[in-house]
């Protein structure tokens, strides 16, 4: 039996609701009346299975500019943070702060290919590192109290 070239509007409805705000993948079929193996079957077609990919993959683009446009918000509340008067806040930011990656030039990981992976010295601190840098950064924020506290 040759695959149909185009999707039902069944299929397309299905598609449309599963990909709302707060998709319910059971709720969607009895929605359409779409018995489970109906829609495995549908699942296994080709041109349903690329159209529910690439619907993926739009969700996914989405949710990397959302992110990407309140990065600099979050950048600098979490700046901020490490000022706090609360220790642990300002611990928790520091080692926020250098545990981020930037995402500039990374691929999204559907697109690197598995054998290009960057060495673990370019990505991770060790430990000793963070609390050198840990200890740095508290350093100079005792001494930056101090300087304020003698003025």
């Amino acid at each position: 039996m040759p695959e149909s070239k185009k999707l039902t509007k069944r299929q397309r409805a299905v598609l449309d609701d599963l990909f709302t705000d707060e998709p319910d993948e059971q709720a969607v079929l009895d929605k359409h009346g779409v018995p489970r193996p109906l829609y495995e079957k549908w699942l296994a077609n080709e041109r349903f299975a690329s159209q529910f990919e690439q619907r993926i993959a739009r969700a996914y683009r989405q949710s990397r500019i959302i992110l990407a446009c309140k990065a600099p918000d979050a950048a600098r509340k979490l700046a901020k943070l490490t000022e706090s008067d609360k220790g642990e806040t300002a611990r928790k930011a520091c080692l926020d702060i250098i545990s981020l990656q930037c995402p500039v030039n990374r691929k999204a990981p559907s697109e690197v290919p598995p054998v290009q992976q960057a060495p673990a010295s370019e990505k991770d601190l060790s430990p000793e590192t963070a609390s050198r840098l840990l200890a740095a950064l508290a350093d100079d924020r005792t001494h930056a109290a101090e300087n304020r506290c003698c003025r």
